[in-house]
């Protein structure tokens, strides 16, 4: 079950991280033209909204691909004076508290993404609605969630770190 569940928890990391380096690339072309349109005495209309809103994404939907690789920052200045099961339940640890961090972050997103619909909440000038995106921030945060505990159970139950197995 576990080996299926890792399989969902990864197709959902790589469908997050497409969409956060689609946002990534819109970021950079709002911005190029943006630039560009300044020095011709024409900005983009709307490109702060657009910046701000994709920000989110390109953030959030890379964070479980991130989880995934390895690569937040981890302090291991004792870890080589622990023993090998300590530091197999620190990281036990550390990844269940992840999860329920991500949790609580997606409940309070998804509780303000309510209230701003509805407000009728949107960006300043494009009037792009605040809640969608405020949703894609919550499901982005539920990946990671999964992901996280999808890595706790792992190395809990099958002393399995998939963060040095790399991507599949």
């Amino acid at each position: 079950m576990l080996i299926s569940l890792r399989t969902v928890a990864d197709r959902l990391t790589s469908l997050s991280a497409i969409l956060g380096a689609a946002g990534l690339l819109v970021e950079v072309g709002v911005i190029l033209v943006d630039v560009v349109g300044r020095a011709f005495g024409h900005p983009l209309f709307g490109s702060q909204d657009i910046i701000t809103m994709t920000m989110v994404i390109l953030v959030f939907g890379a964070m479980a691909l991130c989880d995934r690789m390895g690569g937040h920052i981890a302090v291991d200045i004792l870890e080589r004076r622990f023993p090998d099961a300590l530091n197999r339940w620190i990281d036990v640890f550390s990844a269940a508290l992840g999860a329920v961090i991500f949790v609580f972050i997606a409940w309070a997103i998804f509780d303000s993404a309510k209230l701003s619909q509805m407000l009728n909440l949107s960006t300043n000038l494009l009037r792009l609605p605040k809640a969608w995106f405020q949703w894609a921030l919550a499901i982005f945060s539920l990946v990671a969630a999964l992901g996280m505990a999808l890595r706790a159970l792992e190395l809990a139950l099958m002393r399995r770190d998939i963060r040095k197995e790399g991507t599949s």
